[in-house]
C-alpha cells in the first residue's frame, strides 16, 4: 500500500494524469463543436433575459450549496464558502471530460489546495458523503410532484424510487451521531472517529436547508431556460428535468458525467412528449449553462485568491524593510 501512494504521489503520476484529464478535455469540447457545427448551438435562440436569469440563478444555487456543505465541518476546519463553491464549480467543468464520481476527486483536490484552513482528508471525504445524501434528502419534494404530474407508469414508479432513497438519505444524515453511538459500531475506531467528525443534527439540519434552497433554484432556473427556449414551460417538467439529472449523476460509474446527465434530462423530456431533437438541444443546454456558471465559480474563486496574494507583497515587502 505504501508503495501504491508513493505512486500516486510522484511528479510522474501527476504529470500523466494531468495530460490524461487534458486530453479527455479536449477530446470532449471537439466532439461538442462538432455537434453544434452540424446542429447548432442550442442557445443561439433563447430569450437573452430569460437565458441571464437563469444563469444568474444557477450561479447563486452554487453559492447555496457552498453555504450548506461548509456546515458539515467542524468550526477549526470549516473552509471558505468561496473555496468550497470554486470546487463544486469545477466538478462540474471536470464532468465534462472525466467520468462519473470522479468529480468527487476534483472537490477534494480543490479544497485542500486553495489557501485557507487545513481539512484532513477523512473528514473532507465525510462532508462530501453527507453532502451527497442531502442532495437527495433536498430532492424528495421535487421527486414527489414529478411523480404526481407523470401519467406513464414506469416514469412514476422511478420518481417514487428517487422520493424514498432521499427519505432514506436524510434519515441516515440525522440519526448518523446515534448510530455511531451504537455499542457494536462505537466498539471499532471508525464508529470512534465518525462520533468526532460528523456534523450534529442541528448543523446537519441547516445544511440540509441550504441545499433545498440551491436545488430549488436550480428547478427554478431550469424552468426559465425551459421558457427561454420555448420547449414548453412547466414546473412539473422543470423539475422532473432536474431529478432525472440529479439520479444520473448518482450512478457509481457512466461515461462522462456531465453527458450522462443531459442525456437522462432529455430521456425525460422526451418521455413526456417534448420532441426528441428539442429534448436533446435542451438537456445540452441545461448542462451548458451548469458548467458555464461553475466555470464562473472557478474564475472568481481564482481572482479572489490572486488578488490576496497581490495585495500581501507590498504588506510583506514594507514588514521586511521595516525589519532591516
Amino acid at each position: 500500500m505504501g508503495r501504491v501512494v508513493h505512486a500516486f504521489r510522484s511528479r510522474r503520476f501527476r504529470i500523466a494524469f494531468n495530460g490524461l484529464f487534458v486530453a479527455g478535455a479536449l477530446t470532449a469540447g471537439t466532439l461538442t463543436a462538432l455537434h453544434f457545427v452540424h446542429t447548432g448551438w442550442p442557445l443561439k435562440k433563447a430569450d437573452p433575459l430569460f437565458l441571464a436569469a437563469a444563469g444568474a440563478l444557477f450561479v447563486a444555487a452554487y453559492a447555496f450549496k457552498a453555504w450548506g456543505w461548509q456546515r458539515l465541518f467542524a468550526p477549526d476546519e470549516r473552509p471558505k464558502a468561496l473555496t468550497l463553491a470554486a470546487a463544486g464549480g469545477a466538478a462540474s467543468v471536470g464532468g465534462v471530460a472525466l467520468p462519473g464520481r470522479f468529480d468527487e476527486a476534483i472537490r477534494i483536490a480543490v479544497v485542500r489546495r486553495l489557501p485557507g484552513k487545513h481539512v484532513g482528508f477523512g473528514a473532507l471525504a465525510l462532508t462530501i458523503i453527507v453532502v451527497g445524501l442531502l442532495d437527495s434528502a433536498a430532492l424528495t419534494p421535487a421527486a414527489s410532484i414529478a411523480a404526481a404530474a407523470s401519467k406513464k407508469g414506469g416514469v412514476q414508479a422511478g420518481f417514487a424510487l428517487v422520493a424514498a432513497a432521499g427519505i432514506a438519505a436524510a434519515l441516515v444524515v440525522f440519526f448518523l451521531p446515534r448510530l455511531a453511538r451504537i455499542g457494536i459500531v462505537a466498539r471499532f475506531k471508525l464508529g470512534r472517529w465518525i462520533q468526532d467528525h460528523c456534523a450534529c443534527r442541528r448543523s446537519a439540519s441547516q445544511a440540509w436547508l441550504l441545499i433545498s434552497v440551491s436545488w430549488a433554484l436550480r428547478g427554478v432556473a431550469v424552468f426559465l431556460l425551459l421558457q427561454a427556449l420555448a420547449v414548453g414551460a412547466s414546473f412539473p417538467l422543470a423539475l422532473a428535468f432536474l431529478c432525472a439529472s440529479a439520479a444520473s449523476a448518482a450512478l457509481p460509474i457512466a461515461p462522462a458525467g456531465a453527458a450522462t446527465q443531459a442525456g437522462a434530462g432529455a430521456a425525460i423530456l422526451y418521455l413526456s412528449g417534448v420532441p426528441k431533437a428539442d429534448a436533446v438541444a435542451f438537456g445540452l443546454a441545461a448542462q451548458a449553462m451548469i458548467i458555464l456558471a461553475g466555470a464562473a465559480c472557478v474564475a472568481f474563486a481564482g481572482a479572489w485568491h490572486l488578488g490576496g496574494r497581490l495585495r500581501r507583497r507590498p504588506q510583506d515587502a514594507r514588514l521586511v524593510r521595516a525589519s532591516v
